[in-house]
């Protein structure tokens, strides 16, 4: 009997979930809104449709399946597999896995979105050559995930490699996190579009006003790239100091892990060429050059597909540390 593994994608908006056979070869998938505001119960509803709908694509059955993987926001207990809480969805100390284990009949793994991700990128995207590897993933926030001798590293209570939140000057701005100067408040999408708007109510660049209609708080990282491809010096300012401290965040990464490669991922990369330049040189200048004379950077290969893949890889994570 052919055996099967499901990877599901848990998002605030979005659930995607894809049917994988034992290379980790996505055969069907299913995608459906999330319908976070309607509640617990019709979230999991939801995904148990998804997963239905990808099994009824490809006409296999329940005890095909060897496991479920799923990647959500945390904060979460991986262990216990409860989701302690989620900004993008209505729910504190939900038993996910137990939920879903009672519902399905399907032995269940959760992981942490950015953990996932590592996995998936290490398995499937760029890392596969590589036996230790860092993820970090440059979106609205920035976090991450390494591999250390092919295995995911969880830290004792499943937070570990919470790199946006590592300190790059501790008189800087203020973090979501409540603490100050963290990479996140520096780099991210979010600290992106907070500098440019804080430009463009000074008056300092036209560009990012007259591409966001002259409304100040609709500008955010997205126009501010916008406004730097179209040459305003204001804009690619920013990213370029945005590059900066992501560069301080990577050399700490490179002492601290000593790892063959680090892949870069998130939305964030999809405007690389304004700030990676940047962030290399000043990685160059911040690590210690015995572990920088090894490590490669590269950028994320499984693009869109990085949540899925991501949670595939966690429901595969056994057979692959062990076949690959």
């Amino acid at each position: 009997m052919k055996e099967y593994y499901l990877g599901l994608d848990l998002g605030g908006t979005k659930i995607l979930t894809g049917l994988a056979d034992q290379e980790g070869n996505i055969i069907a998938r299913s995608r459906r809104d999330t319908e976070a505001a309607a509640g617990e119960e019709t979230i999991i509803k939801n995904m148990i449709l998804t997963i239905e709908d990808v099994l009824a694509k490809a006409e296999v059955n329940k005890d095909q399946i060897v496991s479920l993987g799923i990647g959500s926001p945390g904060p979460l207990d991986a262990t216990k597999g409860i989701i302690i809480e989620n900004a993008n969805l209505p729910w504190k100390n939900v038993p996910l896995v137990k939920k879903m284990e009672a519902a399905l009949g399907i032995k269940t793994l959760l992981k942490n979105d950015a953990n996932a991700a590592a996995l998936g990128e290490k398995w499937f995207g760029a890392g596969r050559k590589v036996d230790n590897m860092v993820y970090i993933t440059i979106s609205t926030g920035i976090g991450g995930g390494a591999i250390i001798e092919r295995e995911l590293f969880n830290g004792t209570n499943d937070n570990a490699c919470e790199i946006g939140h590592t300190v790059i000057d501790p008189d800087g701005p203020l973090c979501g996190c409540g603490k100050h100067g963290c990479l996140e408040s520096f780099a991210s999408g979010t600290a992106i579009g907070k500098r440019a708007r804080e430009a463009a109510a000074k008056g300092l660049s036209k560009e990012m006003l007259e591409l966001a209609d002259q409304i100040v708080e609709d500008i955010n990282a997205v126009i501010c790239a916008q406004a730097a491809y179209q040459g305003d010096e204001v804009a690619q300012e920013i990213f370029k100091k945005a590059g900066y401290y992501l560069g301080i965040g990577l050399g700490n990464v490179i002492n601290i892990f000593n790892p063959e490669m680090i892949i870069l991922g998130g939305g964030v990369m999809k405007a690389s060429d304004l700030f990676l330049a940047e962030a290399l040189a000043t990685m160059k200048k911040t690590a210690l050059s015995g572990p920088l004379e090894i490590v490669s950077v590269k950028e994320a290969e499984l693009g869109s597909d990085i949540g899925l893949m991501g949670a595939v890889a966690v429901a595969m994570e056994d057979r692959l540390v062990k076949n690959g």
